[in-house]
């Protein structure tokens, strides 16, 4: 743990507490191998973002040639492992509050090691309020990059490298959160960011199209001439609106409402109001009448409008919801009318004023679905809080060209979507939940869509939700944390050598035990949860502890096992007739699960009995139908494929 500054004061002159506490280990990652550093600092928050090289242990294969040899009888290996030293490119983006902006700048001082960066990025309105304070700290030359370009480079970076990145949110639905798939092409859209105003952003000008939107305006005769809706075209935008009531006018008028004077307090306020006592509704002023206008009654007719007649007084808590559905609504209103007068379909929103939080965003839904009809969709980002200080760092960083690269979310260095950073330190408990991290890994090849997916946007390679099925959400995560006494025994045996492998093991059980109880808790935390990104986020844990595969050595006894009967299996399978021949290759991959999956039940056999295989595994299959069997449909489909 290391412990920074003493006491001081900020530009502003008012004293700083200066006792936080920041292990390096968990917040500020890496520092000694940083290479470049960009900031965004906001009214209260500032987000750092920087680049660092990662040395990790990798399992590499290297295959033998056994052409000559005959496999049923051959005892070797049938290839050779290694473990190598390999070095990767990590981004790490860490949000703090502007109270401990000196103490953390001193920090980062101190830990830069044989930094190469000569010049900061900066944006917000902090890059011009903080600079000399920067550069004296840091002895670095602040550059100062135009906010809305950051916003956009950064929105388009973790749409494109951060699956499930986007959500909508819908209260009181089962999951609230539903997450979307990554779309080939993420222009064009509408970007509203909601800071102390509104800005309205069109990303992705250049050619001109018809859309289906527009087409279906021109059918109601809504207009009377094409608009032009925009194609792809990286991080061009063009800034087409906003609005002066935002956030600010909601801290502002809050204040004076309430005599609350911090921004999250006044939300807990609205969290917990009821705005119909102060919002004038339509059944207010019609009574029962209203259902033969065709309104409901429980439309919001005049924000606040019973606050002229009624004599009562209001509790802080109805006003402040009240005032933020006032809000809310306008804002979901203006961006509703400029999607439609552009043609575009989806809207994201981001800024300070949304921050995950619940009622803001079914406010902001509620409106979006109400003005459009249902044809707009509102979606929030779970990284919303980090784009301008991605988009500061892609300004500075061309000549690494990131955007060349396919990088993906590391589960094990990053917060969840609406969870307070890592336990850091007990004793601080407080402190340790002003910290938010987002941590991205390198990946050693570009992803690209498999090219025989017929519709790689709506394909999704999960057959279970987690997030969605509550009993298997449960029935896995208990799974997972049964199995991890037997995971940390078969890390610390994969390397027998090592005198520190108990040790980092028991580093890689609390580790993954705390993101499993997270994900109890909140299994919408990275996105759509499925059994995939379990075993994701379990690798990303054990890597982080320099375990590159526990299971390399049992995965490779077991495939020379596989491949002595390889022979053998195939012969019986051309044995049979071509129906026989479907079942018992579908049965064969559902044995061939039980041992991937690592089953708990499968787990306790192989202990009892170390010669348990393949033919066993299919034994022990129950009957037809199973839990899940789709295999007569399956057929059917593959016979009509097959004549």
């Amino acid at each position: 743990m290391a412990e920074c500054g003493a006491s001081g004061s900020g530009s502003s002159g008012d004293s700083l507490d200066k006792s936080i506490t920041l292990p390096p280990d968990e917040i500020f990652r890496n520092l000694e191998n940083a290479k470049r550093f960009a900031i965004d600092i906001g009214g209260s928050l500032t987000k750092l973002a920087y680049y660092s090289t990662v040395q990790h242990k990798v399992a590499r294969v290297r295959s033998f040639d056994h052409s000559d040899k005959d496999t049923e009888q051959d005892h070797e290996p049938p290839y050779e492992i290694s473990v190598q030293e390999e070095v990767t490119a990590r981004l790490h983006f860490v949000k703090f509050e502007n109270t401990y902006i000196e103490a953390c700048l001193d920090f980062i001082k101190d830990h830069l090691v044989n930094t190469e960066t000569k010049v900061i990025q900066a944006t917000g309105g902090g890059a011009y309020k903080f600079k000399d304070l920067i550069e004296e700290k840091l002895q670095l030359k602040v550059d100062k990059e135009d906010v809305m370009t950051c916003l956009i480079k950064g929105c388009n970076f973790v749409l494109k490298n951060i699956p499930h990145e986007a959500f909508m949110y819908q209260k009181g639905s089962n999951p609230e959160f539903r997450f979307q798939t990554n779309h080939p092409s993420v222009f064009p859209y509408l970007l509203v960011s909601i800071g102390s105003g509104v800005s309205i952003v069109k990303v992705g000008p250049g050619s001109w199209e018809t859309t289906g939107l527009c087409s279906a305006l021109l059918s109601t005769g809504c207009m009377s001439e094409p608009c032009q809706a925009q194609v792809e075209t990286e991080d061009r935008f063009e800034w087409i609106g906003g609005s002066s009531i935002g956030g600010g006018t909601f801290w502002g008028l809050g204040a004076l409402l309430t005599k609350t004077k911090k921004f999250d307090e006044l939300l807990h306020l609205a969290s917990r109001g009821q705005h119909t006592n102060v919002d004038m509704l339509v059944q207010d002023i019609y009574g029962g009448a209203h259902q033969t206008l065709g309104l409901s009654g429980n439309l919001i007719a005049s924000s606040f409008g019973k606050s002229a007649t009624a004599d009562t007084e209001f509790s802080k808590e109805d006003m402040a919801k009240s005032l933020l559905h006032m809000i809310s609504n306008d804002i979901g209103q203006l961006a509703c009318l400029y999607a439609r007068l552009h043609c575009l379909d989806r809207v994201y929103f981001g800024g300070f004023f949304i921050r995950g939080h619940p009622v803001t965003m079914r406010t902001i839904t509620y409106s979006i679905n109400f003005f459009s009809k249902g044809e707009v969709q509102a979606l929030f980002l779970r990284h919303e809080g980090y784009l301008g200080a991605i988009g500061a760092f892609l300004k500075g960083a061309e000549q690494d060209n990131p955007n060349q690269y396919s990088w993906e979310e590391n589960y094990a260095g990053s917060s969840g979507l609406m969870s307070s950073s890592p336990e850091l330190c007990p004793t601080q408990r407080p402190r340790s939940g002003t910290f938010d991290l987002l941590e991205m890994d390198r990946l050693e090849r570009p992803l690209v869509n498999l090219p025989l997916l017929l519709d790689p946007s709506s394909y999704v390679p999960d057959t279970v939700d987690l997030t969605d099925d509550a009993l298997a959400r449960k029935y896995w995560l208990t799974c997972f944390e049964e199995a991890l006494d037997g995971v940390v025994k078969r890390a610390v045996a994969s390397q027998p050598g090592s005198v520190d492998a108990a040790e980092r093991a028991e580093k890689f059980r609390q580790k993954y035990w705390n993101k499993l109880q997270t994900l109890r808790q909140q299994p919408f935390a990275y996105g759509t949860l499925t059994v995939r990104s379990l075993l994701d986020t379990r690798e990303h844990c054990l890597n982080e502890f320099n375990f590159p595969d526990p299971y390399s050595k049992v995965k490779q006894k077991d495939n020379g096992v596989a491949l002595k009967c390889f022979q053998r299996v195939i012969h019986s399978l051309d044995a049979l007739g071509w129906e026989e021949r479907q079942l018992a290759l579908v049965k064969g991959l559902l044995a061939g699960n039980v041992f991937d999956w690592g089953a708990k039940a499968v787990s306790d056999v192989l202990e009892s009995d170390p010669q348990f295989g393949f033919e066993e595994a299919k034994r022990k299959l129950q009957e037809r139908p199973w839990l899940v069997d789709s295999y007569s449909k399956w057929l059917q489909r593959l016979k009509i494929t097959v004549e």
